[in-house]
């Protein structure tokens, strides 16, 4: 059976400055930003180099303050246990340095989990004698088979920290998040939830989910300017926060100590709202419900292309998830450097954007769905790709 590709959004390709000659099917990685919002940001950083010292001492840790409320709405976070930081990643790390992992004690992720997430944990557990283990999930297993691995990998009174993520990078997969909290917590194990990609395309709330620490990017489906992320902290928690530099608001607590890092450029964050304000005006539900949508149109397009019987194509598990995975060919991509260069390869002689990820061996090509793109460079992909990886 067919897929419809979905009614493009008028005028939305307009709100961005990408090549008009390149295929970005890749939002997941770096996000696009909007022309407001680059103007936006341009403004402030026009304010910033007017007058420096104004700009740093007057009033900027209120600014901030209420930039961080505005987002912890959208988000559905309490503000007062919200820091604003660079990346999700980063988040990720102060997390773990503020544990006080010893000898003894594991971080339990899974086999979904982003890389460079996984070094950090590395790096943490040789820092304190601490272990690392992985969980297994099978792709596109049912949320009870999912949950029940994750009771069953458990280990109370050892396991001090689950990371799990909320929509898988490599995989674009949706998990059970909030299920998976509530096992942790019936297990007195505390859940750090990766949402890199939630924030913009997820509609699930951030106390829904209830996890002790939970961290997302905005920079990618929140159109804001780069560099702009959360981490959500539980009241329990908060006090424990230790930032990953110290700097003068050290004495403020969380989340001041956290966001102050002296003379960083603050103005991606501050123009935070507009991009919001962007997404608002297209209307969230309707792009979300577009994005997803052309996704699964592209990844059945380039499914079928490649040989690939629909029945294989991985589900992502929610009605608003916009990236989607497509097995290649065997022996494609099997490894870090494969992926790299295929990707190279793809962008430069397609002249397109995809993800090429290796994920249990096999490798796995990542498409995107946004509101800049037409169902027709799905199509000149699908057209295009098998003779490139005929090519080896």
């Amino acid at each position: 059976m067919s897929i419809a590709a979905p009614e493009p959004i008028a005028g939305a390709r307009l709100l961005f400055s990408l090549d008009p000659a390149v295929s970005h099917l890749n939002h997941g990685s770096f996000g696009a930003v909007p022309i407001v919002v680059q103007r936006a940001q341009q403004r402030l950083r026009d304010e910033m180099e007017a007058d420096p010292l104004r700009f740093f001492t007057q009033g900027l840790v209120d600014r901030i303050t209420h930039t961080r409320r505005h987002l912890a709405g959208f988000l559905g976070a309490d503000p007062d246990g919200t820091a604003l930081t660079t990346n999700a990643t980063t988040g990720v790390a102060v997390v773990l340095q503020s544990l006080g992992l010893r000898p003894g004690d594991e971080v339990l992720t899974t086999d979904h989990g982003y890389g460079a997430v996984g070094f950090s944990v590395q790096r943490e557990c040789r820092r304190t004698g601490a272990t690392h283990r992985v969980l297994r999930l099978p792709l596109g297993a049912p949320a009870e088979e999912v949950v029940q691995i994750v009771r069953a990998g458990l280990r109370p009174g050892r396991t001090r920290l689950l990371i799990v993520d909320q929509l898988t990078s490599a995989t674009a997969w949706l998990l059970p998040t909030a299920a998976i909290v509530g096992v942790a917590r019936e297990h007195g194990v505390s859940v750090l939830v990766d949402a890199a990609h939630a924030p913009g395309m997820l509609p699930a709330t951030v106390q829904s989910i209830g996890a002790d620490f939970w961290v997302g990017n905005l920079h990618k489906w929140g159109y804001a300017a780069r560099g702009t992320a959360v981490l959500v902290v539980a009241g329990p928690w908060r006090e424990r926060i230790e930032p990953l530099v110290v700097s003068w608001e050290q004495e403020a607590g969380f989340p001041g100590r956290m966001e102050w890092q002296a003379t960083a450029d603050y103005t991606a964050w501050l123009s935070a709202p507009v991009g919001l304000y962007a997404l608002r005006s297209l209307g969230v539900d309707r792009v979300r419900a577009h994005n997803a949508a052309l996704a699964a149109y592209g990844q059945r397009v380039v499914g079928d292309a490649l040989g690939v019987p629909p029945a294989d194509l991985p589900d992502p598990g929610g009605p608003t998830v916009a990236m989607r995975i497509i097995p290649l060919p065997a022996g494609l991509a099997t490894s870090i450097d494969a992926a790299r260069a295929l990707r190279a390869r793809i962008a430069e002689r397609l002249a397109t954007q995809v993800a090429v990820m290796t994920w249990n061996a096999r490798g796995w090509l990542r498409l995107c769905g946004q509101v800049y793109n037409s169902p027709e460079e799905y199509e000149r992909l699908a057209a295009r790709l098998p003779a490139l990886l005929a090519q080896r």
